[in-house]
């Protein structure tokens, strides 16, 4: 996780000068407002009346608990990086990636924007049950329009509107304490001490029922970028609006149970008014909550547009990441925001929405667990919070409670809300979206690598588990594609390929000209797709820097095992190239040499079949094994395999031809046997494998000395062959295993 980013060029730079909201009027008040909302106003009665006393506070304390852990999470995060706008998107994308940051973001903006909606729809239905000649979509549009102005004038002004707002709620509150206390009944808390639920109703759905109250914990973070110090604000304020909120709801659960029956509270949506001793500060408290709750969402909901706007994980969205003013607040997208707010109060029916907007609340919180419980995990050295009360173990509860919760409020509901994210997800990664920081992507896949060569160096040696593990000398790539080509043939899916180039001279003087190849091999490797590592040594010499890429490059067991080189092209380079082949030899390296005289595009298959010309087990085995995963890519999949033998004699065909199907039987390779019967091997060789797609065929280094022989040798082997693989093996490997 990066400690700080710098903005970019164009970006607007964070505030300067200003000194920001803090733990009270940044964080608690927004926590406190949204979680004291409608539900416990106008549906805890209900709670307490169908669940009973004593599972009305299992509930408030299982819904707590739930939040307290995704408050550790938060708070983790939040103290273990320079924290700017976003909120929930800003930790998650920098934490899980910019796939997982991307869509949740998006959907956590929706969910805002949208519960805007469902705040001022909540604040005009009380205001027309108050006054019945005041109509509801009129008075929506009129609350969504004062809502909007409040925040376009700046959040320092919204602020301090919500002290006012939790003084009401204070109020209401002291109304139904006094009211309560008046009629509290031990003998009618014994009686609604047990459930006593409603038809087709459970515990689960009760829970569910009473669940959104406590979503509001984010609210505080969504202002991270307006927070003087989100790391100690967020942690703080959070925590002290749960506890403070916790006492509230289960001092109301007792009051409740002892001030009402089962009968009077369930299904009475007016019991908290009737049992306070001032009916009107109960409504002014249900104004006061539903209009916070609107003003929260509103201010919350363009921070988060605005930092996924920023990030550019959605390009349509650049527009919004504009900070406008004085106070640099994004106003376009609290215009947004207004609009799609406004929009959905004019279709005046959320109901079959509102279970989906808390699943992306829920999912949201779920995947904030997860993220502190991946970083815990990983052992990520640049994980090193400040807040030291969160472990791996309750990051982990909080996102099997919140996943769970998801189920037990609606498992369809869920399931849709999950697609949703998978796909963003997808379309996001294959969008291939840049991501300007570091995530837990990299330090989980460390990780599991690191451990994975661990277990691989213990494992790799048997014969069965061998896998080609290619060196491919192909210079700087463009040059000479047949290489890179091939190497990648023989490795994907099945190995590990690595693209090598010496670079002649002293490494002070090349150093700059090693960055250049480097990063061309790299551009190669990318533009081409080819699944590979670049390799690029400076060395006095071609042979010092072959060998320096031999017995260096790699890791552990991940060394390369085979070495792919090209044929020489003119006598000059032949001593060179002996001695090269000696010391891979020497240094247990199988080494495959590409004759290509071939002129078409090495990226297309040619036509043919894939020719082994068998002369013995000790290069047999590999030859056979390569012509394999060389079939085994798309386009060369409908090239047969050929297992073949050149005898002088007709009498030992038969003999010949069974010892190659044996072959191939042992080797569980598709492919046929032939036999070839001739006086000339050389001819015969040449004019059976004249329309071949590829050649193979076994060869012995050259001793010392004899390397202009044996080169003249090979050259008449291969006559006008186009493609032809020469292999040397050094074992390793059978066809049995």
């Amino acid at each position: 996780m990066s400690e700080s980013e710098s903005p970019r060029k164009g970006e607007a730079s964070p505030k300067v000068g200003s000194p920001g909201f803090g733990t009270f009027g940044g964080v608690f008040t927004p926590c406190t407002l949204t979680i004291l909302g409608v539900i416990m106003f106008l549906r805890f009665g209900s709670v307490v009346g169908e669940a009973g006393f004593i599972r009305a506070l299992a509930i408030v304390l299982a819904a707590k608990v739930i939040t307290v852990l995704t408050t550790l999470s938060l708070s983790a995060i939040a103290t273990n990086t320079k924290v700017q706008g976003g909120g929930a998107y800003f930790l998650i994308s920098r934490s899980l990636g910019v796939e997982f940051g991307g869509a949740i973001g998006l959907v956590f903006y929706l969910a805002q924007a949208i519960s805007v909606a469902m705040y001022v729809i909540g604040f005009s239905e009380a205001l027309s049950t108050a006054f019945p000649a005041v109509d509801t979509v009129s008075a929506a549009s009129l609350t969504n329009v004062v809502v909007f102005a409040c925040v376009l004038i700046g959040a320092g002004w919204t602020i301090k509107l919500q002290y006012g707002i939790l003084a009401i709620i204070g109020l209401s509150l002291i109304s139904f304490y006094v009211g309560a206390i008046d009629a509290f009944d031990a003998a009618i808390v014994f009686e609604n001490r047990v459930p006593h639920y409603a038809e087709g109703s459970n515990l689960f759905l009760v829970f569910a029922l009473f669940f959104p109250a406590v979503t509001g914990v984010m609210a505080g973070a969504n202002m991270s970028g307006d927070l003087e110090n989100p790391g100690r604000s967020i942690p703080k304020g959070t925590l002290l609006a749960i506890a403070v909120t916790a006492v509230i709801y289960l001092s109301q659960a007792f009051l409740i149970a002892g001030a009402r029956t089962h009968d009077q509270l369930v299904g009475n949506n007016q019991v908290i008014s009737e049992i306070s001793r001032w009916p009107i500060l109960i409504t002014a408290g249900v104004f006061a909550a539903t209009l916070s709750s609107a003003l929260g969402s509103m201010m919350g909901a363009p921070r988060i547009l605005q930092a996924l706007a920023k990030d550019e994980v959605f390009r349509v969205l650049r527009p919004f990441g504009r900070l406008s003013g004085v106070s640099r607040e994004p106003r376009h997208a609290t215009v947004l925001t207004f609009l799609i707010a406004q929009a959905c109060i004019m279709l005046a029916d959320l109901d079959k929405i509102a279970t989906l907007i808390t699943m992306f609340f829920l999912i949201t919180y779920g995947l904030l667990n997860l993220a502190t419980f991946y970083e815990a995990i990983t052992k990520n050295p640049s994980y090193r919070p400040r807040f030291r009360y969160s472990h791996w173990v309750t990051s982990f509860l909080g996102a099997v409670g919140c996943f769970g919760v998801m189920v037990l409020i609606n498992w369809l509901a869920a399931i849709a809300a999950i697609v949703v994210i998978a796909i963003l997800h997808w379309w996001i990664g294959r969008s291939e979206v840049e991501a300007r920081w570091g995530d837990l992507q990299s330090g989980l896949l460390f990780e599991r690598t690191r451990k994975n060569l661990l277990r691989i160096e213990r494992e790799l040696q048997h014969p069965k588990n061998w896998r080609p593990i290619i060196l491919a000398l192909s210079g700087a790539g463009w040059t000479r594609p047949h290489l890179a080509v091939f190497g990648h043939r023989l490795t994907t899916g099945h190995g590990i390929l690595s693209l090598g180039l010496v670079i002649i001279g002293e490494t002070g003087l090349r150093l700059g000209r090693r960055e250049k190849q480097e990063k061309m091999l790299t551009t190669l490797i990318k533009e081409r797709e080819i699944e590979g590592f670049p390799a690029v040594v400076v060395a006095p010499d071609l042979a010092h820097g072959i060998e320096s890429l031999i017995q260096c490059h790699g890791l552990g067991s991940l060394r390369p095992n085979t070495v792919l080189l090209g044929w020489p092209g003119d006598l000059e380079r032949v001593p060179t190239f002996g001695s090269t082949l000696r010391m891979i030899s020497g240094l247990g390296r199988s080494a495959v040499i590409l004759r290509y005289r071939d002129e078409s595009d090495p990226w297309i298959a040619p036509p043919g079949t894939i020719d082994v010309w068998w002369r013995g087990h000790k290069n047999g085995e590999l030859m056979l094994l390569l012509a394999h995963l060389l079939k085994r890519n798309q386009d060369w999949r409908t090239r047969p395999i050929r297992l073949l033998r050149v005898i002088e004699n007709e009498a030992g065909r038969d003999e010949v031809r069974g010892h190659l199907e044996s072959l191939i039987d042992k080797s569980r390779i598709r492919a046929t046997a032939e036999v070839v019967v001739s006086s000339d091997p050389r001819g015969a060789i040449l004019d059976t494998s004249k329309k071949a797609a590829i050649t193979f065929f076994g060869f012995e280094p050259p001793k010392e000395g004899n390397e202009e022989a044996w080169y003249h040798g090979m050259e008449r082997l291969a006559g006008d062959l186009p493609r032809m693989l020469l292999v040397n093996s050094t074992g390793g490997m059978t066809l049995e295993s």
